[in-house]
Formats: C-alpha cells, sequence, structure tokens
C-alpha cells in the first residue's frame, strides 16, 4: 500500500452507526414508500431509481430507514452463501425510499471517505475476502453490523478516493449506457414484431382504407387488407398456422461429459438453462466448459450465429424470465456449445431467426409454453411438445422484409454486448491494482481514456 494511505475501520469513515432494515407484516405492503428488496440489491449494484414494490410507513420510521445517495447497503443474509455481505451503493433515489430487514445500510461520512470508492473496495478480491471473513454460517448465510463496521478499508487521500472511483465508474457508466441502449433496441425490435404479427396493424390500416404507418409503400404492399379465422383466431387473410416443427430445420440439444463439468475450467464454453434469460443477457460468472475434445466429437449442441436457444427443463417455462434466448456476433462466446438442458433451434426459409424469437417470446407463445411445461414429474419442455406449438407463418416476403428492418437494431445490441463484456474486463484488472495503489490515477486515467 502507498505510504501516503492509511487504514481505518469502516465503522469510522461512517456518519452515525450503521442499520438494519425494517420488517413489515403482509398488511403494510402494496403502496406507500418504495422499499429496497434483496432483488434490487443483487440486479443494481449501482442502485439508480428503479421500479420497486412499497410498503407503508409511519413518520418516524420513513426517517430512521430511509435510503439517500451515498448510502452503501448490504446483504445481511442469503441462501446463498457468497451472497451475504453482497454490496450496492446507492447513486440516485427520485423519492422517499426505505429498506428491508435482510439489508444493512451504512452511510459514508462524505469528508471521510466516498461512498463509490467504497463500494468498488467491498466488490473487489481484498473486500470480498474482509467480508468472508465475518460471514457465519448457519441456517442462512449471514454476516451482522457490528462485525461489519470493525472492518479494515484501506483510506487514501478523499481527492485520490474520488478520482479513482471517477475512472472505476467511467467504465461502469459506460456499461449501464449500453444496457440501457439494448433495451431501447430490443424493445424498438419488439415493437415492430408486435404491430406486424401479433396486433396486425399494417393489415387493419388497409382494412379501414389506410395506409400503414411506418413502412415504405413497398412494405406496405405485402400485407393483404382483410382477415381470415383460423386456429390462433383472426389473421391475415392468405397467411397460415402451421406447428412449429414444420418451420424448423433444427431441434436439438446438447451434451456434457459424464460426471458432469463442475470441476473444468477451461475449453469450450457450454451453456445451460440458466443462462437462457433473454435477448442480450449473459451473466459470465456462470460460465461452465467441456474439453476441447468432447466438443470436437459433439454432433449436436454446437450453436451457430443468430441460433434461438429455448430452455428444455428445471422448471416452469414462461415463469419469471423470457427463457428463450437469441445469441450472435460473437456473443457471449465466438465458440460456445449447450448442454442437454437447453434446445437449440434454426428456422427453415419459411422464418429468419428474429421472427423465430420474437414469436417465441410472445405473450400467446409463452402462455402455451407454460401450460405445456407444467402437470410433469420435472416441469419444462420435452421435444414432442416443442414441436407441437403454433407456429404463426406469414409470406416468406413479409418475414424478410421484417428480417432486414430489425437487423440493424440486433446488429447494434450485439455489439453493445461485446463491448460491455471489453469494459467488464478492463475494470476486473484494474479494480484490485488501483485499490493496492499498484496503479497511480495518472496511469489509469491514460489507459481507461482509451477503450471508454
Amino acid at each position: 500500500m502507498p505510504g501516503d494511505w492509511q487504514h481505518e475501520q469502516f465503522g469510522m469513515l461512517l456518519t452515525g452507526p450503521v442499520r438494519n432494515g425494517i420488517y413489515k407484516s403482509k398488511e403494510f405492503h402494496g403502496q406507500g414508500t418504495k422499499v429496497v428488496n434483496m432483488g434490487e440489491l443483487f440486479a443494481y449494484p449501482r442502485l439508480n431509481s428503479v421500479p420497486m414494490k412499497r410498503v407503508l410507513l409511519s413518520n418516524t420510521e420513513a426517517e430512521r430507514f430511509s435510503v439517500r445517495k451515498g448510502d452503501l447497503l448490504f446483504a445481511r443474509r442469503s441462501l446463498i452463501a457468497e451472497g451475504a455481505g453482497k454490496c450496492c451503493v446507492v447513486l440516485d433515489v427520485d423519492e422517499p425510499t426505505t429498506f428491508e430487514s435482510s439489508i444493512i445500510r451504512a452511510r459514508p461520512d462524505p469528508s471521510k471517505a466516498n461512498s463509490l470508492f467504497l463500494f468498488y473496495f467491498f466488490n473487489s478480491i481484498a473486500g470480498l475476502h474482509a467480508l468472508d471473513t465475518i460471514r457465519r454460517h448457519v441456517a442462512v448465510a449471514g454476516i451482522t453490523g457490528t462485525d461489519l463496521v470493525r472492518l479494515d478499508v484501506p483510506v487514501p487521500r478523499i481527492d485520490e478516493q474520488i478520482s479513482i472511483a471517477h475512472i472505476l465508474g467511467k467504465l461502469d457508466d459506460k456499461i449501464e449506457l449500453n444496457r440501457r441502449m439494448n433495451e431501447t433496441l430490443e424493445a424498438t425490435a419488439r415493437a415492430i414484431f408486435k404491430s406486424w404479427f401479433v396486433d396486425f396493424d399494417p393489415v387493419r390500416a388497409k382494412t379501414d382504407g389506410r395506409k400503414p404507418a411506418s413502412m415504405d409503400a413497398a412494405t406496405a404492399d405485402l400485407f393483404p387488407s382483410s382477415f381470415e379465422d383460423s386456429s390462433l383466431g383472426m389473421i391475415p387473410e392468405g397467411w397460415k398456422v402451421r406447428r412449429l416443427e414444420d418451420v424448423l430445420d433444427t431441434l436439438e440439444t446438447g451434451s456434457r461429459p459424464k460426471g458432469g463439468v463442475g470441476s473444468i475450467t477451461h475449453g469450450v464454453p457450454s451453456v445451460g438453462a440458466e443462462s437462457i434469460v433473454g435477448i442480450g443477457k449473459f451473466n459470465y460468472a456462470k460460465t461452465k466448459f467441456v474439453p476441447v475434445e468432447f466438443h470436437q466429437r459433439m454432433t449436436k449442441g454446437k450453436v451457430q450465429n443468430r441460433d434461438v436457444l429455448l430452455y428444455k427443463d428445471g422448471g416452469r417455462p414462461g415463469e419469471y424470465e423470457p427463457h428463450v434466448s437469441m445469441f450472435g456476433d460473437g456473443f457471449p462466446f465466438a465458440e460456445f456449445c449447450i448442454n442437454e438442458h437447453v434446445y437449440r433451434l434454426r428456422g427453415n426459409n419459411q422464418v429468419c431467426q428474429a421472427f423465430l424469437f420474437y414469436w417465441l417470446t410472445s405473450d400467446r407463445l409463452m402462455e402455451e409454453m407454460r401450460v405445456k411445461g407444467t402437470g410433469v414429474a420435472i416441469p419444462g419442455l420435452n421435444s414432442t411438445s416443442v414441436k407441437s406449438l403454433a407456429a404463426l407463418t406469414p409470406p416468406v416476403k413479409v418475414v424478410h422484409a421484417f428480417d432486414k428492418m430489425t437487423a440493424p437494431f440486433l446488429s447494434r445490441l450485439f455489439s453493445n454486448c461485446i463491448e460491455s463484456r471489453m469494459l467488464a474486463n478492463t475494470g476486473n484488472a484494474l479494480l484490485p491494482k488501483l485499490l493496492s495503489g499498484e496503479i497511480r490515477v495518472k496511469d489509469a486515467e491514460k489507459y481507461v481514456g482509451s477503450v471508454a
């Protein structure tokens, strides 16, 4: 540690004692003050104003258990051992907010410590090790505020803390910007799909004698001006409803070596059902591998560009998460495969991959998968169930027009994902070196400036 740095007990850097969150019985939930639960703590390490559940508080409770900009929130207990002590920093609150009883609040004194610097410390190797020393393992893993405030923390000068936090924050800001941009890109592509293939807006417009909105005349000419009945209800005239198997070239699962892959740390990445949570999303911390030799022998389950991946078993399809993903353009890996709990789907010449992804994540298909994936010993979808899913089949020219219109959005989305991965790797490499003083601020600024 540099000679001008000091160590202080964490509690000495705070404006007052740490505080456990508030517990309120069920009748107080549903209205009132926003409440930070464990879900927000884990989902948003740098917590902004996001949708939250609500709880009724008295004026005294609202003051004692408030959450303010700059507060650090720690998971007091967790069913997952490494989850206890998880730290997030509050970057912004847009209205009065509180926090629940499984969370510890610490409020740094800005004259002594920068909140974002402390956040990065508690998420560094050194900080995680410090938290591990106070983690208690009983029915659930947990930490106490009493132990937390006694932890030693490196304390550079306040201006250097701010500079370190700024450098690391710059990388995270760009990652957050990419995440928000991807939400907009995905929502835009989904809105076009819904307009064309769920609400049938172009057909309704032509039926009413209007020009379809937001499309040129050539694209508008691809849509009919009337409807006909089908097993899915009224659909555009001339469009078909088939079984999903009729529009697929590929429906297969992957495999793993006997004995699993838990101890394999290198090789070819293998994606399981836990990673099938939507487009542009992947948790690299959950990456598993199969040996290169095993991958070379695989005849099924090698992922190709823009493959649609569908959850197979292990939970209830359509609940909690979409359970459908599409990967491509090198994200999350240039080469990878799937295990036996995931389906790989490729359409034939009647549908494009983007259409296939959005059809499978539409409300209609999500509900059909929920119905077909329940009532069995191991909830999930067998291949017969997948093949029997309904498949709306517009004319190929309409599908191609959709593919052409949405391709730029999806290409940018995957490009952002790859950039965010690079930025995260840069931050992970700099974090321990900045917090130990191995790299000083002026050197890190030059490096970060070239990538962010």
